[in-house]
């Protein structure tokens, strides 16, 4: 519980600039709120006075205050902080960003794995959930210190009833360039992801994934085709078996050819969930 009447002095320390971190109208700060870390944005100075920007803000804070995912940064907050003005309070996510990394030449493996998956499970997050936000970039993606998970900041200013499809289109082709330019620095990656990274690529937002849904299956080189061939199959081989059963002296199978028929249906099966995976 906070102090009934704390003063500002107890209330807020160890307040720090993160200039790597600011936003197009936001500088982004890091600070103790009674003794404990947390993560502040505040309008930039040439903004603070503009009703415009106060209203943005604002809505900012109404659209994420209510978001929940562990790969996006959670606001906590909106009050004022002595000599920065009205802020955002979040969660403290210090680490890195994925801009930091790619200039440093520090990206590895381990990245691109979060990426192709903790990333993508944020996209969908934010799709879900109708968010519109400015367009997804390395600056805007951030490992954390200790654990390395990823988080997602600056990920949502407004909120639609439905996203349209060139919405959806647009994060996609944002994850292709994210992940094209990652790979320029993680040399040993799988073959497969250039190709999924040319495609989300595409001038033509048709020639694109269609889905965050189908990007997540061609990253971990699966189809929904492949996987209905699957089952059609299995359906397919059961079918015929029946066919033999029933043709067989119209009488109950032994219990060794019951056996065998079970056998042979539980490896096609196995077999075609081996051959989708």
């Amino acid at each position: 519980m906070e102090p009934t009447n704390p003063s500002s002095t107890d209330k807020w320390t160890e307040i720090e600039h993160l200039p790597e971190w600011d936003e197009e109208f936001y500088e982004v700060y890091t600070a103790k709120k009674y003794g404990k870390w947390v993560m502040m944005k505040t309008l930039r100075p040439q903004f603070k006075d503009d009703p415009r920007f106060q209203s943005m803000i604002e809505k900012e804070f109404d659209v994420r205050y209510n978001l929940a995912h562990p790969g996006i940064i959670m606001i906590n907050d909106f009050e004022d902080v002595p000599g920065l003005g009205r802020c955002i309070i979040t969660d403290d996510v210090y680490g890195e960003s994925l801009r930091k990394l790619i200039t440093e030449n520090r990206v590895e493996q381990k990245h691109l794995d979060k990426i192709c998956t903790q990333m993508i499970d944020a996209m969908d997050y934010i799709q879900l959930n109708h968010i519109v936000h400015l367009p997804i970039k390395p600056e805007t993606i951030i490992f954390t210190e200790n654990i390395g998970n990823l988080k997602l900041i600056d990920v949502g200013f407004d909120q639609k009833e439905t996203l349209s499809p060139a919405d959806a289109t647009d994060d996609i082709y944002c994850f292709g360039k994210i992940l094209s330019e990652t790979l320029d620095h993680v040399p040993d990656a799988p073959s497969h992801l250039r190709k999924v990274a040319e495609k989300c690529l595409q001038e033509k937002p048709s020639d694109r994934y269609r889905s965050i849904h189908e990007l997540r299956m061609a990253l971990a080189k699966r189809s929904d085709n492949r996987l209905y061939l699957a089952v059609i199959i299995f359906i397919l081989i059961a079918a015929g078996l029946l066919i033999w059963l029933g043709a067989t002296n119209f009488s109950r199978p032994s219990s060794a050819a019951t056996d065998t028929i079970k056998k042979t249906l539980y490896t096609t099966h196995i077999q075609s969930i081996n051959h989708v995976c």
